[in-house]
């Protein structure tokens, strides 16, 4: 009787598995660190994508590291220049010292092929990368944490991987003030030739851009108000600006360059897909809502809908309809989506609908809420795009004469002010006035319908927060049977009239 193959002891023979050795090209490393001996020039062909850390021996890592330095101070590196770095170097003089070094430029690849070499060290570090990845996928699903699901593996595994799609974008540690202050004149030059002359992204509504100089990169930016408010009707406004304003241009490097606008995800836990698409046809169709879900529509009125749902077919607005999402997995898909499709605004409808890990809802509600403003943080500074959350407020509101929101107002974690970049509230007073009709044919029903008629059809977005710019409060047209904001045209904006 044969034995059975599975039980057969494991063969340690050297063409197993457990004896290969990551990949890598000494090679090619040599003749890379050579090149920039002979020509620093050949440096500049690889200092953008390739540093220390991609060099698989570790004294390579460190002349490459050394040969930097000094071009970037003006310098040569050559192997005179470099030897007194590296005369009490255990490591090199176990392959010859400092000679090491000349034999390296006596080798050297011309600075033609540079490039090419610096490709392949950095294409084989990413493989190495990918193994450690791996290894710890394995590693973490054989001896698994009692509090961590397959689910949690799937997530954590996916945002290393998006990471390092992003070449190191995320947690990269400490970088050079220079760089930061290239980042900053970039970002101004680009505000200064914009329309508008913004910063961030254009929210399609003057007077707030003005503000807040459009919805900047890795804000998260809070939109809270009481129900019947309009915030999502405020969301979807801006999504559907956003989205149809995007611009785009084709690199010679295969990247994307955003002129304008931005692709948008959409996380609706409240409302279907369907509800959405219905708000924004209405919106731009001229055609309230109500009626296009009743079919009470005249003929004139449906071609116009089908003239606005062809026009809104190209549209990069993504909408995630998926219910009690957590933070994790919103997360995730955001980085899916950035990694496919690119994006340029992230809106979650609403914050109080998502969840956390369940070892924080275990601990209440305060510290769930608190991890989902962190975890929506982290992530448009992760994704350097900005976050718009739509929060519920207290109703302590409802209990003051004056029933403008306040930070104080914003409900369950103070963490919601704490976290966020720019706290924005919707406050109609025309809502709130209805509710408080006198008898008709009175003095006081007078007074009441002038007050009406001076609120009618006006939004106050009020300012609460924001770190980089004033407070205030900016009024805006709001057109409720639409479900749509627009500029506010003040009287002293209008022309002239004549009678």
């Amino acid at each position: 009787m044969s034995a059975n193959p599975l039980l057969r002891p494991v063969d340690s023979g050297p063409d197993t598995e457990s004896f290969r050795t990551a990949p890598h090209n000494l090679e090619a490393e040599q003749a890379l660190l050579g090149a920039i001996l002979v020509n620093n020039e050949a440096c500049d062909r690889v200092s953008a994508f390739l540093t220390p850390e991609h060099f698989f021996e570790a004294v390579h890592a460190r002349i490459y590291e050394a040969a930097s330095t000094l071009i970037r101070a003006g310098k040569l590196a050559s192997p005179v220049t470099l030897k007194s770095y590296f005369d009490n170097d255990a490591t090199l003089k176990e392959i010859g010292g400092p000679a090491y070094l000349a034999r390296l430029a006596a080798n050297a690849t011309t600075i033609i092929n540079a490039e090419e070499y610096g490709r392949t060290v950095y294409e084989l570090a990413q493989r190495r990368k990918l193994i450690g990845i791996g290894t710890d996928l394995v590693n973490e699903a054989f001896d698994p944490d009692i509090e961590d699901s397959s689910k949690d593996l799937i997530e954590r595994a996916e945002q290393t991987l998006y990471e390092m799609a992003e070449t190191g974008k995320y947690g990269q540690g400490f970088q050079p003030f220079a760089r930061a202050l290239t980042d900053a004149v970039d970002m101004a030059a680009g505000a200064y030739q914009r329309d508008g002359g913004l910063s961030g992204i254009s929210s399609g509504l003057r007077d707030l851009d003005e503000k807040m100089g459009g919805l900047q990169s890795s804000d998260l930016i809070i939109l809270a108000g009481r129900p019947a408010m309009g915030k999502t009707a405020l969301c979807t406004n801006i999504a559907y600006h956003v989205a149809r304003a995007y611009k785009a241009e084709h690199q010679t490097d295969g990247s994307v360059k955003v002129m304008d606008g931005g692709v948008v995800a959409f996380f609706s836990l409240e409302m279907s897909s369907e509800q959405l698409a219905t708000r924004i046809i209405a919106e731009q169709s001229a055609v309230s809502s109500e009626r296009i879900r009743r079919g009470k529509i005249t003929e004139d009125e449906f071609h116009r809908i089908v003239e606005v749902s062809r026009e809104m077919q190209s549209l990069p607005l993504y909408i995630d309809s998926t219910g009690g999402l957590t933070i994790a997995q919103l997360a995730a898909r955001a980085r899916r989506l950035k990694r496919q499709r690119g994006l340029g605004l992230i809106i979650v409808d609403y914050l109080q609908l998502l969840t956390g890990s369940s070892r924080r809802a275990a601990e209440g509600r305060v510290q769930e809420v608190s991890e989902i403003t962190v975890g929506l943080k982290a992530l448009a500074k992760e994704l350097n795009v900005p976050i718009m959350a739509l929060s519920q407020l207290s109703r302590q509101v409802e209990n003051r004469d004056d029933k403008r929101p306040q930070l104080a107002d914003l409900r369950e974690s103070g963490s919601i002010e704490q976290d966020a970049d720019v706290v924005l509230f919707i406050y109609r007073e025309e809502y709130y006035l209805a509710r408080k009709e006198p008898r008709p044919n009175t003095t006081e029903h007078q007074q009441w319908m002038d007050e009406m008629a001076r609120v009618h059809g006006v939004a106050e977005v009020i300012i609460g927060k924001q770190r980089h710019g004033p407070t205030g409060i900016v009024e805006l047209q709001f057109d409720a049977s639409l479900t749509k904001f627009q500029n506010l045209v003040r009287e002293d904006y209008l022309p002239e009239r004549f009678d």
